[in-house]
């Protein structure tokens, strides 16, 4: 019986620290990067203000993208939202972390390569 119950605890330990180690190696995805990006949606498409939603989403989604995977994650799942989306202006688009005081080191462009 104490076999069994050792046993148990060990599985059931692996078990978490595989689901720990797989939350540790991607912590955005597509989802988070439609969550956050999803208020700058209307801006993106007619102009005017920028929406205090859309820009707190580019922050939280830069922050949140800390690793070289994450940030490719990111390009990614842009790159496949822009092929889908109708009526995005690039240049709106592109001026985006910027206006809403992210710095980051790239252009954001359809044709980027995310590697």
């Amino acid at each position: 019986m104490a076999k069994v119950a050792s046993l148990s605890v060990m599985f059931i330990a692996a078990m978490v620290i595989a689901i720990v180690a797989s939350h540790a190696e991607a912590v955005v995805t597509c989802g988070t990067v439609a969550t956050d990006l999803s208020p700058c949606l209307d801006y993106v498409r007619m102009g005017g203000a920028i929406p205090t939603m859309c820009c707190n989403g580019i922050r939280s989604l830069f922050r949140a993208a800390s690793t070289t995977q994450d940030r490719q994650t990111v390009c990614n799942c842009m790159k496949s939202a822009a092929r889908v989306i109708s009526g995005v202006n690039l240049n709106l688009a592109a001026a985006l972390p910027s206006e809403c005081g992210v710095n980051i080191p790239y252009k954001i462009s359809p044709t980027i390569d995310c590697a």
